[in-house]
């Protein structure tokens, strides 16, 4: 079956055509750098990570933009605050998100543009706009009118009166409409600005992502990415701004992930229930954060607990130590018995696992496909199948494992552990069962499992 995709815009699932044969241009709104990156934020780029990786896999060549809002009100006030400049900000929490999600196994994106290296390219977009008569200025501002495009409100599907409720919009008597929107700020004192055509100021937010994604994908390209909480105003913005500007459509399809939400509340700072990467990645494995991200359909809200994660825990547990006996197995040289060939059942649920990537990236299910190749290795060892059985499954395991960016090998087993097993084996041999237990007992507390089997004792852990 084909790919299908929901398409926020459409509001409805839609068989995948991108723009070109077999290339895909994917933007996706990227952070802006001034404090730690969080739970939300691994979501978001887990997701787009996949579908990335998926489209990959499924023959296609994926030039994958993320931009980096390097200029911003939060920027600027953490800055004042810090005594340095937006420069020194922004670069170092940059540098942070990119080791979390290198620890995340986030590939890196082809790109990641910053605004304040593009203030060229927004100003030429605004100025388009205003030539249009989409925009105008008042005493060093530029502000979109919302009225002279048509389609407003098209992908949010939002009324007038939800729209104003949503941008929480402030009085502004300079505005000609409450909805118009900020695509040039006037300086102020203290803050960066840019010489323009309306004096020194700086960027509004959404102008930004419009002029970039222009300059490296073109006027019109295949898949915008983001938060659910982009849609609106940010995205519904862009497509304004950017089809006024062009008079192209902007971009094909709209891919938007859920909330997290942390014990059933959403996550918001105010709540005091905000997590941030680093502080789930003190606790939890990277590879096991990311099982439980991609354990929920990525457009439903994700619930965040230490029971819900721990649970996740003790399933990516299970699958390592499939693993690890699939392996133990294949190196045992044990004599197959019975059926030999079972390329038929593995070819079915390899097409399980396409047949759920088909349907809008249904990680959910896909992961399921994993764990059904483990069970019927489970199978086929205690029927003592021909070894290369286990071999076509292995494979299948790592592979599709690594379209969800699951790095899927033996258990890496610390020395000071691996003396312990031996230790174990020793006391086994000398009949002093008693230490043996005790040392069984001790490898359990460091964080891993020790499994006896007629392939010798396997050892997982995911430290």
């Amino acid at each position: 079956m084909p790919l299908k995709i929901y398409n926020t815009l459409k509001k409805d699932f839609e068989v995948f055509e991108p723009l070109s044969p077999k290339k895909v241009n994917m933007y996706v709104c990227g952070i802006t750098p001034y404090d730690q990156p969080h739970l939300g934020h691994a979501r978001a780029y887990i997701t787009f990570d996949v579908v990335r990786r998926y489209l990959e896999y499924s023959g296609y060549k994926v030039q994958y933009v993320q931009n980096i809002t390097d200029v911003d009100d939060k920027i600027i006030k953490r800055a004042a605050e810090k005594g340095v400049s937006i420069k020194e900000i922004s670069e170092k929490y940059s540098n942070v998100y990119f080791d979390m999600m290198n620890k995340l196994n986030v590939l890196p994106a082809d790109l990641y543009p910053k605004a304040t290296e593009h203030i060229r390219e927004m100003i030429n977009t605004i100025e388009k706009l205003v030539k249009g008569g989409y925009a105008y200025e008042v005493n060093g501002d530029v502000y979109f009118a919302v009225k002279k495009f048509k389609g407003y409100g098209k992908l949010s599907g939002r009324t007038e009166k939800a729209m104003m409720a949503g941008a929480r919009v402030s009085v502004d008597g300079r505005k000609k409409d409450p909805l118009d929107f900020a695509l040039w700020k006037a300086s102020k004192e203290g803050e960066p600005s840019w010489d323009s055509p309306w004096g020194k100021g700086r960027p509004g937010w959404h102008i930004e992502c419009s002029s970039m994604s222009a300059k490296y994908l073109g006027a019109t390209f295949d898949i915008h990415g983001g938060g659910l909480d982009l849609v609106f105003p940010h995205h519904e913005n862009e497509i304004a701004q950017s089809e006024a500007a062009t008079g192209k459509p902007f971009a094909k399809y709209w891919i938007h992930n859920g909330f997290v939400t942390i014990n059933k509340e959403k996550m918001s700072k105010s709540l005091g229930n905000f997590f941030t990467i680093k502080e789930i990645l003190d606790k939890f494995n990277p590879q096991v954060v990311r099982l439980f991200l991609l354990s929920t359909h990525y457009r439903s809200p994700v619930n965040y607990s230490d029971a819900d994660i721990k649970a996740i825990e003790n399933k990516f547990m299970t699958l390592q130590e499939g693993i690890d006996l699939i392996s133990a197995y294949i190196s045992s040289g044990v004599q197959p018995k019975g059926k030999n060939d079972y390329s038929t059942e593995i070819k079915k649920l390899k097409e399980d696992f396409i047949a759920a990537m088909d349907s809008d990236f249904n990680t959910a299910e896909a992961i399921a496909v994993k764990f059904n190749l483990i069970a019927l290795a489970h199978d086929l060892i205690k029927s003592k199948s021909d070894p290369k059985n286990l071999v076509a499954i292995k494979k299948e395991i790592q592979e599709l494992g690594s379209v969800l960016g699951f790095d899927l090998k033996e258990s890496s087993i610390p020395p000071e552990i691996s003396d312990l097993a031996e230790k174990r084996i020793k006391a086994k041999k000398e009949k002093d069962f008693a230490k043996a237990d005790d040392i069984r007992k001790s490898i359990q507390d460091a964080g891993y499992l020790l499994r006896d089997t007629p392939y010798g004792s396997i050892i997982t852990g995911i430290k």
